[in-house]
């Protein structure tokens, strides 16, 4: 059987997780075969924005393509898509044998006449290099956000208990894991519901504890009520990367009043002042949207001012698009696809600048860099302050065989606007 994942992270870790279960039954599995020697695909889909579900749609298309050639039997699609539009696509795509939802782990198993095995909670087959894994400790969000529709496919939030989370990651650090990345929909409230406070500083104590584990780094924590204790543990815990993933969205109170980020402008300049206050140095990334409905000229230069004031370390941007059963639905769209990409393109062109300043800022200095792959001849790593995929890699350069995985220490010779090059010491 083959597992094709798209989407984020979160999706990685279901497809790890399915994995896991079916292998535990005997059942051989795959991710991405490109050898296209079994017999069964699952498509694991993504329905966040236009373009991941554009995504989803041709991936399935293809696979259905493939079993009207007869080169597959099945094809399952689960996730997000599956989730929120499978009445529809039930209609659409009728050769699919069977559609599951993003919690229906065991109905996908009883497909195959396997168990869930209650036991094997945490076990995964790692998609990643076995090096880093994510590591999720919460499913769904409370927010209401008007652009997102998370919450339509994940549902309300439920945190994992401390103990499954401390237990999953020693699994990991068995399995080679050096490096863990927490993530959630939304990783500040953890705790909330099961503890009745946020736990998130109590539970990277714990994991900071677990022998082995030399990188924890956090992703996808919101703004709003954000525990400044989170950031007390993180200095005084090394293996605790001094890195921090808050998605902000936009900076301008009339942007942020209408897509309900529950924040001012005031509060997000204080709160990045506190961090940055509790733990100097630390890399904060974050993501924006651009053209969400109403937004003028003014509130694209504020957003380009508060980059060049606050100088953040990394920057994603994406373009607004609608989602149905959101609050933001029926709001009139007001710009068009060129022009919301000309907008992200401009703030991008703000932070590229930035980014390469702070890159030439490295130039001459030495970090401890985890080697992640070897790639044309050359190794390829990254900082405390890069996560996987979306920020800087390090280009190294080394006159000796380098383990993958491996923690090597770097003076950085080059910087680019996104990427650093340096040689091992």
């Amino acid at each position: 059987m083959n597992i094709i994942t798209l989407g984020c992270s979160k999706n990685m870790v279901d497809s790890e997780v399915l994995s896991g279960q079916l292998n535990a039954n005997g059942i051989k599995v795959v991710h991405e075969n490109g050898r296209l020697d079994h017999n069964i695909v699952v498509v694991n889909t993504c329905g966040f924005i236009d373009k991941a579900k554009e995504e989803s749609i041709n991936t399935i298309l293809e696979q259905v393509g493939l079993k009207k050639e007869g080169r597959l039997d099945k094809v399952y699609v689960t996730g997000c898509l599956s989730e929120r539009y499978r009445h529809d696509l039930l209609k659409e795509i009728p050769e699919v044998d069977a559609w599951f939802g993003t919690m229906e782990l065991p109905l996908i198993l009883k497909q195959f006449n396997a168990d869930y095995k209650q036991e094997l909670v945490g076990e995964r087959l790692l998609s990643t290099p076995k090096h880093y894994a994510y590591l999720k400790i919460s499913e769904g969000c409370n927010r209401t956000c008007a652009f997102c529709a998370i919450p339509l496919m994940r549902g309300g939030h439920v945190s994992k208990p401390i103990e499954e989370v401390v237990a999953e990651a020693k699994r990991l650090v068995q399995m080679g894991v050096k490096e863990i990345m927490l993530i959630a929909q939304e990783l500040t409230y953890y705790g909330l519901d099961i503890y009745k406070k946020r736990a998130l500083p109590e539970l990277l104590k714990h994991l900071s504890d677990v022998p082995g584990l030399h990188w924890i780094r956090l992703h996808y924590a919101y703004p709003s009520k954000f525990p400044l204790e989170v950031l007390d543990v993180m200095r005084e815990r090394d293996n605790i990367c001094n890195y921090l993933d808050m998605p902000l969205q936009h900076i301008s109170d009339h942007m942020l009043k209408a897509m309900k980020r529950q924040m001012d402008k005031q509060e997000i300049y204080d709160l990045l002042a506190a961090i940055r206050d509790r733990v100097p140095g630390i890399c904060i990334r974050t993501t924006l949207i651009a053209g969400f409905p109403g937004e003028t000229r003014d509130d694209v230069e504020e957003l380009k001012t508060f980059l060049e004031d606050v100088r953040l370390d990394r920057v994603g941007i994406f373009t607004y698009s609608h989602e149905e059963n959101t609050s933001a639905y029926d709001l009139p769209d007001t710009l068009s696809a060129e022009e919301k990409e000309a907008r992200a393109q401009e703030v991008m062109e703000v932070q590229q600048e930035i980014s390469y300043e702070k890159n030439q800022d490295k130039v001459g200095k030495e970090f401890k860099v985890i080697v992640d792959k070897l790639e044309a001849g050359r190794y390829l790593g990254r900082t405390e302050f890069d996560s996987v995929e979306v920020d800087n890699e390090v280009i190294i350069q080394a006159d000796k065989e380098l383990p993958i995985g491996d923690f090597v220490n770097v003076r950085i010779t080059k910087a680019y606007d996104y990427d650093l090059e340096g040689e091992v010491i």
